[in-house]
């Protein structure tokens, strides 16, 4: 996928207003969805979900220990499943899922032109029963952090994933369903877009090779990358 570079390398630097990007079917990046009041109203919200109990911690995984560090509301992830309590780390109960994450997660699909709340048709994203957003994952990239390929598949439901950007900048890679490697599309995410992925892209493969150090916006005043997925659990 092209894009428009600034001078600094940004893909859409802060001058080019494209309307929503489909990088795939049912995968669209959504440009400055998030405001600065919206996103400093997240990144308060992190914060708070990071201090414990249930707070932010280093993840384990089986292939070794994740370089982003992880805190979730709603329900705890931990590889390769969900639970009510932080059963990997302090064994507290997981924070509430806010509804406004909720709402939020629902106007960036109707944004991305995704089936919406009561679409009736499978995956609807809508807000009540087993469609109703209820997950939240907050990852933080420090500097020189990264994410491998990876699919989001410990879910039941095949509602759109949602993801939302804050601080640094980050290459975003998009794959395939089939498997980790090519075909791929990096996409430059920045400090309030958007993410969403659906339909035949619910399971493609994505991951984070590198962030940008330096490129939050100073006014947010967060050092190094937030990015929080929001998710339907149907469980």
């Amino acid at each position: 996928m092209e894009g428009v570079r600034g001078p600094d390398g940004e893909l859409f630097p802060p001058e080019v207003s494209p309307g929503p990007v489909t990088v795939a079917p049912g995968a669209v990046h959504l440009p400055g969805e998030l405001g600065p009041e919206r996103q400093r109203e997240l990144l308060a919200a992190c914060r708070e979900w990071s201090r414990p109990p249930a707070g932010l911690r280093t993840v384990r995984t089986p292939g070794g220990v994740m370089s982003v560090r992880q805190v979730c509301v709603g329900r705890h992830w931990y590889p390769y499943g969900y639970a009510r309590t932080v059963v990997d780390g302090d064994g507290a109960p997981v924070k509430p899922f806010p509804a406004w994450l909720g709402d939020w997660a629902r106007r960036a699909v109707a944004a991305a032109g995704l089936p919406g709340p009561g679409a009736g048709n499978p995956g609807d994203c809508g807000g009540e029963g087993d469609h109703a957003y209820d997950i939240g994952l907050v990852n933080f990239y420090a500097r020189g952090a990264r994410m491998g390929m990876h699919r989001d598949s410990d879910e039941r439901s095949p509602a759109p994933v949602v993801s939302f950007s804050l601080g640094d900048s980050c290459v975003f890679r998009f794959g395939n369903t089939r498997s980790r490697s090519r075909p791929w599309t990096d996409v430059e995410l920045r400090s309030g877009d958007a993410f969403v992925f659906g339909g035949p892209s619910r399971l493609a493969y994505h991951g984070v090779p590198r962030t940008r150090p330096g490129t939050a916006p100073a006014a947010l005043g967060l050092d190094g990358r937030l990015n929080v997925t929001v998710r339907v659990s149907g469980l």
